[in-house]
């Protein structure tokens, strides 16, 4: 399995925000730089004026619906979806016309206690409008590109700005709707520095954390813990082995489980790092596989001798938290190629390879084991009757 350990690690490697798709030419005038963002195949082009702290810029985003909604704004505190100062822009529900308004997002969008409506804009916002991708001619539908442009007053030497933006199904009125909640829609901000051109250091950090994240908990938790249960099962019987099972059994866990204590505690830290970010299902089956770790470790420490009544209770108990472990953290695993947008990855790839290879020693070693112990069945059987002990006596007689 050592061969698709390595392909994983090569195959998660950090998505740069920077890349060749995004472009500088806009519909109505050139840019200076521009970047592509790292989710919906959304890009922003710029151009900073440091002499007046003006920022003249462009979002190049799609429609997922031709009576959805895009929307391109900044927030000016914190990099979440609260409190962004955004612009959206929907088909008029009168005329069908592209129009572009400002929206403020406050907490009571976030929890959908009242319709979102248009408002003014708080900040120095010099000007703003809205194009389709085609020109005059072009209309709203599913992929649509539009592109959202704004003139903007900086607070001069704050060059760092936090960009959100997402997209929805439907508007009501004047009042865009919930966005869709996948990963994909979760992750749909960035905190760049305009002068430079750099995504922030702050945003390398947290993709760098991902990506250590990842490749750790899914040597720990999705190989090696699945590798230790199998050494267990299928090594103990074996008694040319003596001992020597349960030593490779109990290092392979613990060394499964103190790397994967680190790759939670790092998940930990992207939590509290990405306030704005919630991933619920991976978050909890993350924090039911450590607890669970965690009593499998402690279990080593309180193991009855063989000779006590309580060993056959201790023996279920570890079995019992030992599996439910292990299929936590694989399905975890697979939550956590979702969750980093690696659904359809060589990563992902990898990992199921190596599993495969895993599941396929297992088999192989279950039929092994039937086949061994169906032989011994028919043995006892056959000594209980007395056959092979009157076959070995007339063989050691002729031979006499």
């Amino acid at each position: 399995m050592l061969p698709f350990l390595f392909l994983i690690f090569l195959s998660f490697q950090p998505h740069t925000a920077i890349s060749a798709h995004c472009t500088t030419i806009a519909t109505t005038k050139t840019f200076e730089k521009c970047m592509t963002l790292p989710s919906q195949q959304a890009s922003i082009a710029w151009t900073f004026h440091p002499h007046n702290a003006t920022l003249d810029l462009v979002f190049f985003g799609t429609f997922i619906s031709p009576s959805g909604w895009v929307a391109w704004g900044i927030n000016p505190t914190s990099p979440e979806m609260t409190g962004t100062r955004a612009l959206i822009a929907f088909p008029d529900p009168n005329s069908g016309q592209l129009v572009l308004l400002p929206y403020i997002l406050d907490p009571t969008v976030k929890l959908q206690k009242n319709s979102l409506l248009s408002r003014p804009l708080d900040i120095h916002l010099l000007s703003y409008s809205a194009t389709l991708y085609g020109g005059k001619m072009a209309t709203i539908h599913n992929g649509a590109t539009i592109q959202i442009y704004a003139t903007l007053k900086l607070v001069p030497n704050k060059t760092k700005i936090h960009h959100v933006w997402n997209r929805g199904l439907y508007v009501q009125g004047y009042s865009p709707t919930i966005h869709p909640t996948t990963n994909n829609d979760l992750s749909s901000i960035a905190t760049v520095d305009i002068l430079s051109g750099m995504e922030a250091v702050g945003q390398s950090k947290i993709q760098s954390l991902k990506v250590a994240h990842g490749i750790i908990n899914a040597i720990s938790w999705g190989v090696l813990l699945p590798t230790g249960a199998v050494t267990a099962r299928y090594l103990r019987h074996i008694q040319g082995l003596g001992p020597a099972w349960f030593y490779a059994h109990a290092a392979i866990q613990l060394s499964a489980f103190f790397l994967g204590t680190v790759g939670f505690s790092i998940g930990v830290r992207l939590g509290e790092m990405s306030p704005g970010r919630v991933y619920g299902l991976h978050r909890k089956l993350g924090f039911a596989a450590f607890c669970l770790g965690s009593l499998q470790t402690l279990a080593l420490l309180f193991r009855p001798k063989t000779t006590t009544k309580f060993r056959k209770y201790w023996k279920s108990y570890h079995h019992f938290v030992g599996y439910a472990c292990v299929v936590l953290g694989v399905v975890n695993v697979f939550q956590g190629f979702d969750v980093m947008g690696e659904g359809r990855s060589y990563a992902k790839l990898a990992y199921c390879l190596c599993l495969s290879t895993l599941i396929g020693v297992c088999l192989a070693m279950e039929v092994n084991s039937w086949v061994i112990f169906c032989r011994k069945a028919k043995e006892d059987k056959l000594r209980r009757e007395g056959l092979i002990g009157e076959f070995e006596k007339g063989s050691g007689s002729s031979h006499s």
